[in-house]
């Protein structure tokens, strides 16, 4: 069987042009596109057959001209099936990054460049949920195709399945485009408590004497916090249902959090460790704080703001397969 595969692995990758295309837009010609008749189609033909043999039988005049007319629709619906591809032009877009176990959407544009609809065409990866849209005459659609993010790293979701069974699903018509797409995936994100920061000065001196803080907010506080930052007055108001809150200041001395691998818990495996990372840094974030990653082979000094939360993913993503 293995020697079988190998030998037939070139010719399926000669019929089905399997590979990625470097040339875009993607361009479906005619050397791109196969059909085949659906399992209707099958059981539309047999019915044919019987209804032929019957007018054969009885000289059925008017039989012999039913099944003609029938058999011309057919093949009418197969060259629509077929024209319902044609000359369609694909081109990739733009992966928004996701979690591990999250639904990836891959975007790409159709351009449909004649003078005819496009109906009933539908997108997907393989096997996966993929979908459909219509596709006027001389306009580019832009779809999202959905693909499964199992883990970690970097997703390569491979060859894109346009079909169509349009306009009778008697025939089935496809093509494999697999234009250059990808996307990151980050490790899944744990909720714990993040680790204890380190007090450091903001500006070129520590400042010791009082009236040098400035007050900015405040932010729900973490086991790790010292209960004379609690704001007592703001929590007083409301004890029952509001929960506790800490002062932030925006002078003077300021936290510096340390995201430290050798911080997460003995034991965990590497999966488990860049998970925890992961949600320390989503946490870290939420609370405006100052923070910086860690890893065995890879430091990033501390900072704030959404870009640096999307590189300390992005590092958490890649550790280990660059």
């Amino acid at each position: 069987m293995a020697i079988l595969t190998g030998i037939l692995a070139p010719f399926r990758q000669w019929l089905f042009r399997l590979g990625r295309d470097e040339r875009l837009p993607v361009v479906l010609t005619q050397r791109r596109i196969f059909i085949i008749p659906t399992r209707i189609g099958v059981l539309f033909s047999i019915v044919l057959m019987v209804m032929l043999i019957g007018a054969i039988n009885y000289n059925l005049s008017l039989g012999h001209a039913l099944v003609f007319l029938l058999a011309g629709h057919g093949l009418v619906a197969m060259v629509h099936t077929f024209r319902n591809l044609i000359d369609l032009r694909l081109a990739p877009g733009r992966a928004d990054p996701v979690f591990a176990g999250e639904t990836a959407q891959f975007t790409v544009s159709l351009d449909n460049p004649r003078r005819h609809d496009r109906f009933a065409l539908e997108l997907a990866f393989g096997n996966h949920d993929g979908v459909s849209i219509d596709l006027p005459a001389g306009e580019r659609v832009t779809a999202d195709i959905p693909c499964p993010a199992p883990k970690r790293g970097r997703l390569n979701p491979g060859r894109i399945t346009l079909s169509t069974r349009f306009p009778l699903g008697l025939f089935y018509a496809w093509s494999y485009p697999h234009p250059p797409l990808s996307c990151l995936v980050y490790p899944k994100p744990l909720e714990t408590p993040l680790p204890q920061a380190s007090a450091i000065a903001s500006g070129e001196q520590q400042h010791s004497e009082p009236g040098h803080e400035d007050f900015s907010g405040l932010r729900l506080r973490q086991p790790n916090d010292s209960p004379r930052h609690i704001a007592w007055k703001a929590v007083a108001r409301d004890f029952a249902h509001r929960p506790l809150l800490v002062k932030q200041f925006s002078g003077g001395t300021s936290e510096e959090l340390w995201l430290d691998w050798t911080l997460t818990p003995d034991g965990k495996n590497t999966e488990m460790k860049l998970s925890l990372l992961a949600g320390w840094v989503l946490a870290a974030e939420r609370q405006h704080l100052r923070y910086g990653l860690r890893l065995p082979d890879r430091e990033l000094p501390p900072d704030q703001g959404p870009a640096h939360r999307d590189r300390c993913l992005e590092i958490l993503a890649l550790h280990g397969q660059i």
